[in-house]
């Protein structure tokens, strides 16, 4: 008993040190994911929407320290129900969320590692056994070294947290695990390979057999039995289509989509806002200058949001956005780029830069040759349309002139 002890000891407090940091390196991604959770068509908690960061910061903040805690053998008591209380909470939520398939992953490793409602659930049942025998073997959890020494190295891992939530708080998460990470090709993202699995469906049909009705199952093909067909009583998909990594990635304007044109352009600059009216404004005013500047080297620049037409409109106007606005899922937006707003570099769809508009003084553009210069197509507004003028007018008859071309001439007489 002792050496399992140990051992769950080591497993539950790697791991939650292990979750909580990779959650700590995007605390905005997981606050994504508990609004998600605190939304109407989830848990209806709508209140708690606004205060999800907080929430999110104490939650994987909390999972650190309770790993490291249980590694030292400080507070153990508090640790041990501590560690209860979270795991039979996560456990409800993943069950809840594998039974009624309204949230599709925990965010458990946030990007990192994806699972399953039903992987998250199992993952969870797992540690709570393996924290029970904690409670078990509680006689064999020993402390280690000197009370000071667990005291100073538990203040030492949360003044660790605290600057690093601090960090990728204030500019991005330090290691990018999603698929809009610098140097990924969206273009290549998105492309589904010639082999890739297709989805797979079970087809109940529904016949009528020596008078009774009976159901046949097969993968689609049409039963080979001796009856009177009814319908087709229910379909199933049992394994789903293969998924890009990126498969959301639009950028619409008038319900026309221009994602290929605007990938396949040689340097362009994006400003990204998931949402206008929760940005920071302030942060649009060197971004105005810096959109200029871009425009004279030589770059694309475009602006990519969620927010409609009277939001982007009041937004340019105020802050003399010269650039056009392309319209795109509020997720994707949130994916791309933990800031709002924020900037991303592109290569004919190959990330280049990504950055927080706390650090826009990082960014790197350069000017570009002739043949690398964005040219942006010309609409000539009617008015600057020349017109023919006419020679030799002082020759002409003004009686034959347009009424207010002879008014001119008898002025001019």
């Amino acid at each position: 008993m002792r050496i399992i002890t140990h051992l769950c000891r080591i497993l539950v407090g790697v791991l939650f040190i292990v979750s909580g940091w990779i959650k700590l390196n995007d605390p905005v991604g997981f606050s994504f994911k508990l609004e998600e959770y605190f939304s109407e068509p989830v848990l209806n908690l709508p209140f708690l929407e606004p205060y999800a960061l907080a929430i999110a910061l104490f939650v994987v903040i909390l999972e650190v320290i309770l790993g490291v805690t249980l590694l030292l053998g400080y507070q153990l008591r508090l640790t041990r129900w501590t560690l209860l209380g979270m795991i039979v909470f996560f456990t409800f939520l993943t069950l809840y969320s594998a039974v009624t398939g309204k949230v599709t992953d925990c965010g458990c490793f946030g990007d990192a590692l994806k699972l399953t409602p039903w992987e998250s659930f199992t993952k969870d049942v797992v540690l709570l056994v393996l924290i029970l025998i904690l409670f078990w073997g509680r006689e064999y959890l020993k402390p280690l070294g000197s009370k000071g020494f667990r005291l100073g190295t538990t203040l030492l891992a949360l003044a660790a947290c605290i600057w690093l939530a601090n960090h990728v708080l204030n500019h991005l998460p330090m290691v990018d695990f999603r698929p809009y990470h610098i140097g990924a090709s969206i273009p290549e993202g998105m492309s589904i390979p010639e082999d890739a699995p297709k989805p797979i469906f079970e087809y109940d049909w529904k016949f009528r057999i020596d008078g009774e009705e009976r159901i046949i199952t097969t993968d689609g093909s049409y039963p080979e039995v001796d009856g009177e067909f009814i319908e087709v009583a229910d379909t199933r998909e049992i394994r789903p289509a293969y998924e890009p990594p990126i498969h959301d990635f639009t950028l619409e304007q008038e319900g026309e989509d221009y994602a290929e044109d605007i990938l396949n352009r040689k340097n362009v600059l994006m400003v990204l806002s998931y949402d206008l009216d929760r940005s920071t404004e302030e942060a649009f005013t060197p971004l105005a200058r810096v959109a200029d500047s871009a425009q004279a080297l030589g770059y694309s620049v475009v602006g990519m949001t969620a927010s409609g037409v009277e939001t982007v409109s009041a937004f340019k106007e105020k802050y003399g956005l010269s650039f056009p606005f392309y319209f795109a899922d509020q997720t994707t937006v949130k994916t791309i780029v933990r800031s709002n707003p924020g900037i991303m570099v592109l290569e004919e769809g190959v990330i280049r830069q990504k950055l927080h508009y706390n650090d826009l003084e990082e960014l790197k553009l350069r000017e570009l040759p002739e043949e690398e210069r964005y040219k942006a197509p010309v609409e000539q507004p009617q008015d600057s349309i020349p017109v023919p003028v006419k020679e030799n007018v002082a020759q002409e008859d003004p009686s034959t002139l347009p009424l207010e071309e002879s008014r001119e001439s008898e002025d001019e007489d």
